[in-house]
């Protein structure tokens, strides 16, 4: 049966200009260019050049502003929020690039890029020396497919026999595929499709007792015997264990391990490395002029774009053709679409402007901030600072913020850091004084690297150093301070002498 009722909720809709401007937000300078390229190939209306401030009145007196136009511009749909963010998520942002002449020269040539083979097609081309027969090929060229960017076999083989079967109608064994599996780990890099770090490492080994039988031959035996038969023990760097199961001495154990600590535990990344290089540009550049800072946006932020002359001459021939008379419908027709192209282009130039803005305000809010770091350089003198912190100083919405901080970097004289860097939360020192948590995490840094390998501290000991410098840390913030930089448990830093 139906039924009538009145109900009421909230939808936070986005128009097409926000959008767009919170998606240039979003972009790094390095991918700016190539979406200012992207629209300039869409919109005719668009080009390089001065500015388009000259073209507000030749529209509003072409257009006429009909009854019609109004109309179709008030039922112009708004975004729903959650439509935009699936649509956002689907956008691959770092599709973008730039240009520009301040700071970076303008006139820099792009450097060549060598065209090199991927980590894949350098197997398949090593699978051309093999002879196989058709059927095993598809099998081979399906393993390949397989190995991930690391050089693991992600697949079970078991699945891939089904895999075969499905895909390509070919009647296999769990046998037949090992099989290929074992030719394809003789290709190098050595240590490639294993399914484990354990045999990855194992057929590193082996290929260099191959390749080089003469050379560290007791050691490297040890080694394989301890990947082997000790693995487990090895990892978690149980050498007293070691020592006293193969009866070896402290010194004929570290050479052993030596050994295993020359291999790979990645064996594609020898292939992957020679990819494209990734090279930073940086979103901002802050200069010291004689104790005062001065900051400077990237000139690749800011794009020379302007209206085409070529529409504005045809609002020109559409206003001329209708004095006196009404316009005719593909006229209208016509008119609407250098209509729609200028406004667009107007919204992207406008929202071009809005970034740079944007970006500078955030960034000059950043740089007072931490006025003390950019002055000096040390790590130590970076205050707390949250998102809501430069929020509140420039006016902008906290997720406006985040936008600009999310793969932006800055260029100083101390190197050029990411503007996720300067973020951090506040701890309270023993004199009461606010601290930042990226200072405490330099001094464990500093700590750690300076400890005797042989007895490397702890969690504990770690708690004390910095309760001595004033520092009442908990020993589970000290541990989880310690994850964050990647750093592992003490028993995991020891090595042998």
């Amino acid at each position: 049966m139906l039924k009538q009722s009145l109900s009421q909720k909230m939808l936070q809709k986005l128009s097409p200009q926000q959008i767009q401007l919170m998606k240039l937000l979003q972009i790094p300078t390095a991918s700016l260019d190539q979406r200012i390229e992207e629209e300039l190939e869409s919109n005719p209306a668009l080009e390089e050049g001065d500015d388009y401030d000259d073209v507000f009145d030749l529209e509003n007196d072409a257009y006429g502003e009909t009854e019609a136009e109004s109309e179709r511009e008030k039922e112009e749909p708004e975004f729903e929020f959650d439509d935009y963010l699936n649509e956002y998520l689907d956008d691959d942002p770092s599709s973008y690039k730039m240009k520009g002449e301040d700071y970076l020269n303008e006139d820099e040539k792009s450097m060549p890029i060598p065209v090199e083979n991927s980590f894949h097609e350098s197997l398949e081309k090593q699978l051309g020396m093999l002879d196989l027969n058709e059927t095993n090929t598809v099998i081979a060229k399906q393993i390949i497919g397989s190995i991930d960017e690391d050089g693991y076999l992600r697949r079970e083989p078991l699945s891939m026999v089904d895999d075969l079967l499905f895909a390509y109608n070919i009647e296999t064994t769990l046998d037949d595929v090992n099989e290929i599996i074992k030719r394809i780990q003789k290709f190098d890099p050595a240590g490639i499709c294993a399914r484990t770090l354990q045999e990855c490492l194992i057929l590193q080994l082996e290929d260099r007792m191959d390749k080089e039988p003469d050379i560290h031959i007791t050691e490297r035996r040890i080694a394989l015997r301890i990947l082997n038969d000790f693995f487990e023990e090895f990892t978690k760097k149980h050498y007293i264990r070691m020592k006293k199961q193969l009866n070896l001495a402290d010194g004929e154990l570290k050479d052993a391990i030596d050994e295993i600590i020359k291999l790979n535990p990645k064996p594609a990344s020898t292939v992957e490395s020679n990819q494209l290089n990734q090279y930073i540009i940086p979103d901002f550049i802050i200069h010291n002029r004689d104790g005062e800072l001065e900051l400077s946006l990237n000139s690749k932020n800011a794009p020379d774009l302007r209206i085409n002359d070529q529409y504005m001459d045809m609002l020109k021939g559409y206003r001329e053709t209708i004095q006196g008379r009404r316009a005719t419908k593909p006229e209208k027709e016509a008119v609407l679409f250098i209509k729609q192209k200028i406004d667009s282009a107007k919204w992207f130039i406008d929202a071009i402007k809005q970034r740079q803005d944007t970006l500078f305000r955030t960034m000059y809010a950043i740089m007072q901030y931490q006025y003390d770091y950019f002055s000096t350089g040390d790590d130590r003198r970076i205050k707390p600072m949250i998102l809501k912190d430069l929020a509140e100083v420039t006016g902008l919405d906290i997720s406006t913020v985040s936008r600009v901080a999310n793969s932006k970097f800055v260029q100083t004289e101390f190197g050029t850091k990411r503007l996720k860097d300067f973020f951090s939360e506040s701890m309270q020192a023993q004199d009461g004084s606010e601290v930042s948590t990226l200072e405490i995490k330099t001094i464990l840094t500093d700590e750690v690297s300076r400890e005797d390998k042989t007895k490397p501290l702890s969690d504990e000991r770690l708690m004390e150093i910095l309760s001595d410098r004033g520092y009442n840390i908990a020993r589970r913030t000290i541990a989880k301070y310690r994850e964050q930089l990647n750093i592992p448990v003490a028993r995991l830093r020891k090595e042998l002498r």
